[in-house]
């Protein structure tokens, strides 16, 4: 299976998460596409088709990439 590389996933898990907390407390229209496009963005990334499940998925990719690097050495 194809997977999007983690910094992508890490920034769409975090625009989609601030834009959701913008959304309710401003309830805007401009806010309300930016989430819509977001979440669509997520969706094709993760092979998902709501933004809950794309964020569940996003965030096991993430935590398994994760475990597949190795740790830095100084």
């Amino acid at each position: 299976m194809i997977t999007a590389h983690p910094s992508l996933l890490r920034e769409l898990v975090e625009r989609c998460e601030t834009l959701r907390r913008r959304l309710a407390a401003d309830n805007s229209a401009q806010t309300a596409r930016q989430l819509e496009d977001a979440t669509y963005t997520l969706c094709v990334a993760t092979g998902t088709r709501q933004l809950d499940t794309a964020l569940l998925v996003a965030r096991r990719q993430l935590a398994e990439a994760m475990r597949r690097e190795p740790p830095l050495r100084h």
